[in-house]
């Protein structure tokens, strides 16, 4: 079957430089796959939060379903990632004492599944920022030469 990309995190790569990545699974309610089948999410804000042995995805937004009634999902409510304890606890570890953060990078399905890929993550400095644009930038300019010339 493979993997279909839901929704990506592009703003991640310019804001953190990437460390490790996990996959997790994601604890949801129907309305919430169905709405995220209708590509209504933004993990833009989104960050993870490890408490009490567990890793809690915060501040995604999946949008309500067009054709749910009352009982459709909240927007931005807590969800909880699907994620061993060692991978929770190596988490943890890493976040205590380096001062790093976790942000889900994006959602995708995987079979019937929905996925969610998470990285450690360290803030970017305003220059670290600029300097990512300028090798970007020199890549991108090497790469239209090149097809110039052939």
């Amino acid at each position: 079957m493979g993997i279909k990309v839901l929704v990506t995190n592009r703003k991640a790569s310019h804001d953190y430089e990437l460390m490790d990545r996990l996959e997790a699974g994601i604890s949801l309610v129907g309305t919430e796959v169905k709405a995220l089948r209708a590509g209504k999410a933004n993990l833009t804000d989104g960050w993870v939060d490890v408490e009490q042995g567990e890793a809690i995805l915060r501040d995604i937004s999946i949008g309500h379903y067009s054709h749910g009634n009352q009982m459709n999902h909240q927007e931005t409510r807590p969800r909880k990632l699907l994620l061993k304890k060692r991978e929770i606890k190596k988490l943890q570890q890493k976040i205590n004492e380096k001062g790093l953060t976790v942000i889900p990078i994006k959602l995708y399905f995987k079979e019937q599944f929905i996925k969610v890929e998470i990285a450690l993550a360290k803030g970017k400095k305003l220059h670290d920022k600029r300097e990512s644009e300028k090798t970007r930038d020199a890549n991108r300019e090497i790469h239209r030469a090149i097809r110039r010339k052939n």
